[in-house]
């Protein structure tokens, strides 16, 4: 018994540790099976941070192998430009057939610096298929400069990267960022002692000043600014902010971000100038903000004309009162409101009134503008127009003058015009000015002379057509007085007070030593 129950206590006790080394033996086992996943896990990560990093380093050793050859050849033509500059001013101003107060800068400017410094070459970067001689006498021609020499001139082929519409969306980077481009071109064609940028394309300020040139710029107008900001903010509809946007609270935001971006690179590349001149009150307050170099700015009205047209009598030949439109056919001039305003005017006049004429003068820069041109002409067929609206493209100076020595008014109407020259012309030839009541004609040309109204401003069809009708009414005596005040206040921006103060702002940059 004894044995027996001895036996079966012996049997018993084996089967417990037996059970106990199996399940110590399972859990070991279990471990182990959840530690090896974690290993293997270690080790895959492992392998795909090496097969990443891999990849990142082969891409920036493709990056190096094609920028440092790039940057090389870059450098190199650099040294190369800079080690062969010439003593000149080179005129960045691609487009030299626009026919616009900014061409008739241009010519004046460069007759300046001859005058100025018999010593230096003036050479003209122009996309125009032009010779010196054939720009010495458009200049003649079209705007009456009589230049001392011909200038030099240095054609560039890649302008179709600052034009419009070789940018859709984001005109204004695409455009700036072509500039520096084209800029590249011009700068290893020719590499001037000054640069004189005559266009507004600031964002090549900081090449030319790599390129060993000390930069000049006449800044017609700010490339962006506060007052186009706040449009989209308050999500108008204009020119320059499509409808589209303007109906959309997100794209005006991203529109919003994308300004305040682009004005933050404006301000880096205009603080790149030596010496900064622009055409107005309003161009000034805009660029100083955004460039913050006052001390390096000066305001100097653009050249007017005015000599030809103030020998014309202020007395109006005919029957058929005459009204003006000067302006290139763009879509910021706003011709389709001056038409609609005549339209309105004509509803409105008196039984024993002649009926007027309206005559619009420009020239087309592309076919955009060509286009523009026509739309007008069937708009003014829309309206039984066909008979009093005249349309004159391109034409010579002389046949100019000769339009605006006929014209009792001038029409303008261009939302924040910089300046407006066209305005300045009207009255100094006796044409009394109906201009858009913002910016330059504003704060600068249609203000009182001698205590005397000199014009009107406006900015409805409705005001513009008031203000025609007031013209059409007003009695001979009264229209001459406000004419001779007009004419008398147009000679504060004629071309011998734009020479005197251009070679006042330059001389100091062109005579120092370099």
């Amino acid at each position: 018994m004894l044995s027996k129950g001895g036996f079966h206590r012996s049997e018993s006790g084996t089967t417990s540790r037996s059970r106990r080394i199996e399940t110590e033996a399972g859990r070991l086992r279990n471990q182990t099976s959840q530690k090896r996943p974690l290993s293997l896990s270690l080790s895959v990560d492992r392998s795909d941070t090496d097969e990443s990093m891999a990849i990142w380093l082969w891409l920036l050793s493709a990056i190096a192998a094609i920028a440092c050859p790039i940057a090389a050849f870059l450098s190199s033509e650099v040294i190369k430009a800079r080690k062969n500059r010439r003593r000149a001013v080179g005129f960045f101003h691609p487009f030299t057939n626009d026919g616009g107060g900014g061409e008739r800068v241009l010519w004046c400017a460069v007759r300046a610096v001859q005058e100025e410094s018999p010593d230096l070459d003036c050479v003209v970067y122009t996309g125009d298929d032009a010779s010196s001689e054939s720009l010495s006498a458009r200049a003649l021609d079209r705007f009456g400069v009589c230049l001392l020499r011909p200038p030099l001139v240095v054609r560039l082929c890649r302008r179709k990267w600052i034009e419009e519409g070789t940018y859709p969306y984001f005109t204004m980077v695409g455009q700036s960022f072509g500039s520096v481009y084209l800029s590249w071109e011009a700068l290893c064609k020719f590499t001037p002692l000054f640069y004189f940028d005559s266009s507004g394309y600031a964002f090549t300020y900081p090449l030319a000043r790599i390129f060993g040139c000390r930069v000049i710029c006449y800044t017609h107008y700010p490339t962006i600014s506060c007052d186009m900001l706040s449009r989209v903010r308050q999500r108008r509809s204009i020119y320059n902010n499509d409808s589209l946007i303007a109906s959309s609270e997100w794209l005006s935001r991203c529109k919003v971000i994308y300004y305040i971006f682009f004005s933050w690179m404006y301000g880096m590349v205009g603080s790149c100038a030596h010496v900064v001149m622009v055409n107005s009150s309003w161009t000034r307050s805009h660029i100083e903000k955004l460039w913050k170099i006052p001390e390096r700015t000066s305001r100097i009205y653009p050249p007017c004309d005015t000599s030809a047209l103030q020998s014309l009598p202020l007395e109006r030949p005919g029957v058929i009162p005459k009204l003006i439109s000067v302006a290139q056919f763009r879509p910021e001039k706003d011709h389709s409101l001056q038409l609609k305003a005549f339209a309105l005017a004509i509803q409105r006049l008196d039984p024993n009134m002649s009926r007027p004429k309206l005559q619009f003068v420009g020239s087309c820069r592309n076919k955009g503008d060509l286009d523009r041109l026509q739309r007008l002409k069937d708009k003014s067929i829309e309206f039984n127009l066909e008979d009093d609206v005249e349309f004159h493209k391109d034409i010579k100076y002389r046949d100019l003058v000769q339009l605006l020595g006929g014209a009792v008014a001038g029409l303008h109407s261009m939302v924040d015009e910089h300046f407006g020259i066209s305005i300045v012309e009207y009255m100094a030839a006796g044409a009394i000015p109906i201009a858009h009541n913002s910016a330059g004609p504003k704060m600068d040309i249609v203000l009182e002379e001698d205590g005397h109204q000199t014009g009107f401003l406006a900015r409805t069809v409705e005001e513009y057509a008031d203000a025609i009708l007031s013209v059409l009414r007003m009695p001979e005596e009264e229209r001459l007085q406000m004419a001779r005040a007009a004419r008398k206040r147009a000679c504060r921006f004629s071309d011998q007070r734009f020479n005197q103060d251009f070679k006042a702002a330059v001389r100091p940059v062109l005579s120092q030593p370099l």
